[in-house]
């Protein structure tokens, strides 16, 4: 789909982009035509009836069918009056079916193009905005723009085919009353116009508020345990308080507004319905009207305006779609900063990585790599350390592709990997974070997630090579044992275990570990640390640690500080340096 999203006009942006549903809308307005065409006709048939008991012989009914008998012409009204009740019942059942269908087919498409683009907007806009607004935006503004459509949009037509017959009506029998009963139509339409320009702000402020208490409510469930430990419990029940208080009352301005409408439509319906009521009454007493077209006005009327009351809510719905309509879009026109490229690597991927001049930074924030040249050769451990903010986590950002440099270049098996697609790419890495994701489901889903095809046999070989089958197999449920949401029912070190085996069950040729052992006690830091040497014979790994025990084996370890290479060595050649690498050693081991 094209994105031709005008924040002025995002409905009839979505009409651009969901060309698919343009024949399912067309057969729904025509099914609300039916439907309103035989709503409208029961009143003319009362005029009829009316007709027939006033005038007997010479009824209108009388002289079109060429039946004299008032028995007779009653028993065919009440036949033609129940074929279009028929028929108003099945259009009204097909044309339902038709926009929810309709609506809920327009909100599963938007929320999973939303989603899917979101996943693929880089990193860095994902850090810089809260996440319960991005999740505001695909759940609650993609059901009210589905309010709009199921409800709405099917309103507004059936208030305008309303209009347009009942007035066809009116002006077909007396010019002088189709003037007197449609002059508040104008007041209604000036009155929507003037109250839209009022309530479109602040139903925008509606969607800020909402997205703002999301955003919040998210990241406290988040943090509970932090919130716990804190006994922040009070505070943080008053935050979210003022957030939703903040809520409701844009919701109240909102509505407010919205209803001061309702009170305007009831005065102008009133005056044409007097009107109506008087000057129709006036020329059937003076015998310039026949009392069953007079009884079909008075009728017609209340047809034509009462349906305006529900204008407010109608308007209420077109405000809620359209400010949600303006987000999904808005979020559907973020640009993707980091794009795939188009060119597959040769097969073997042997995983040699080199970075050349690289220089890079945060948003347009200074750098904070400053020109890393680096060569790790295919098949060889290589282990970057530093103090904290000495950019090692930007250098893996970056061998990941999470974001592009904003001058050198990454290369994989010596191809810039800006031009590599992503199976090429990220199909030949492993990646271990720091901050360990466990998704719901059981151990064997969370191990073979990169891999979803795996047997039992290779998740489980997975698992003993990261050193997690002995927790694993103690589980009441084993391999099958269900984890809780980020798997809070797992231990930081057990998670990180999970990780390891989820990332050596894809079998990359690169290896990235972002503090892997970090969470774990020195007994299973040894175990994973011999799993690892095994699991990285002719397989290149790029280690980023803290605790320099766990890289002293690498083929190369390069020492970061201020975002520069100040060190490259191996343990013992860094040692005998006696430069930055020697002093954190000396510092973790005690030799102070």
């Amino acid at each position: 789909m094209t994105r031709t999203a005008t924040p002025d006009q995002p409905l009839r942006a979505l009409w651009s982009r969901h060309r698919r549903y343009r024949g399912r809308l067309i057969a729904a307005v025509t099914m609300s035509t039916i439907n309103k065409v035989a709503d409208v006709i029961p009143e003319l048939l009362i005029g009829a009836a009316v007709d027939v008991v006033v005038r007997g012989d010479d009824s209108f009914v009388g002289s079109l069918l060429g039946i004299e008998s008032r028995y007779s012409q009653l028993g065919w009204l009440a036949a033609f009056n129940f074929v279009v009740w028929v028929i108003e019942s099945a259009s009204q059942y097909v044309a339902d079916v038709l926009w929810r269908g309709l609506s809920q087919g327009v909100e599963h498409d938007l929320r999973v193009e939303a989603y899917d683009h979101a996943q693929h907007l880089d990193m860095g806009w994902h850090e810089g905005r809260a996440s319960g607004t991005t999740l505001a935006t695909l759940n609650d503004d993609v059901n009210q723009l589905e309010r709009f459509l199921d409800v709405g949009a099917a309103a507004i037509l059936q208030t305008a085919l309303n209009v347009l017959l009942v007035g066809a009506v009116f002006a077909a029998a007396s010019w002088q009353l189709f003037l007197l009963a449609f002059l508040p139509i104008p007041v209604v339409i000036a009155g929507s116009l003037f109250f839209q320009r009022r309530l479109e702000p602040l139903y925008a402020r509606v969607r800020e508020t909402v997205a703002d208490l999301s955003g919040a409510l998210s990241a406290n469930l988040a943090g509970i345990s932090t919130i716990k430990a804190f006994t922040a419990e009070s505070r943080e029940r008053d935050r979210i308080a003022a957030l939703s208080t903040a809520y409701r009352q844009a919701n109240v301005d909102a509505i407010r507004q919205s209803a001061a409408f309702v009170p305007l439509v009831r005065m102008a319906i009133l005056a044409g319905f007097t009107c109506t009521l008087l000057f129709g009454g006036w020329a059937t007493l003076r015998g310039d009207l026949e009392i069953g077209l007079y009884s079909v006005l008075v009728f017609m009327t209340q047809r034509l305006l009462w349906p305006l009351t529900e204008v407010a809510t109608v308007l209420d719905l077109y405000q809620r779609g359209r400010a949600s309509a303006s987000r999904i879009l808005r979020l559907l026109d973020e640009p993707v900063t980091v794009p795939a490229g188009t060119e597959a690597l040769a097969r073997p991927v042997r995983g040699a990585v080199e970075l050349r001049g690289v220089v890079a930074g945060y948003g347009e924030g200074p750098a904070v790599l400053h020109g890393i040249d680096m060569v790790i050769p295919a098949g060889e451990t290589h282990a970057i350390v530093g103090s904290t903010g000495s950019g090692k986590s930007t250098l893996l950002r970056h061998v990941l592709r999470f974001d592009d440099p904003r001058d050198g270049a990454v290369l994989l098996d010596g191809r810039d990997v800006r031009e590599l697609d992503w199976d090429s790419l990220r199909g030949s890495l492993g990646y271990v974070a720091q901050d360990v994701y466990i998704f719901s489901g059981s151990i064997a889903d969370n191990i073979a997630y990169g891999r979803p095809d795996a047997s039992r046999a290779e998740i489980r070989e997975a698992a003993v090579a990261a050193a997690a089958a002995d927790f694993i197999d103690a589980l009441p449920e084993g391999f099958d044992s269900p984890l809780g949401e980020r798997g809070v029912n797992l231990s930081g070190g057990q998670r990180q275990r999970i990780a390891l085996a989820r990332a050596l069950l894809r079998d990359p040729a690169v290896l990235v570990l972002d503090e892997a052992t970090s969470a774990v006690d020195n007994e299973t830091e040894a175990a994973i640390q011999a799993s690892l040497r095994r699991a990285t014979i002719d397989r290149t790994a790029i280690v980023v640690a803290h605790r320099l025990s766990t890289v002293r084996h690498a083929h190369r370890i390069w020492v970061l500080e201020g975002g520069d290479v100040v060190e490259a060595g191996t343990h013992d050649e860094l040692l005998a340096v006696g430069g930055n690498y020697a002093g954190l050693w000396k510092v973790q081991t005690g030799e102070l």
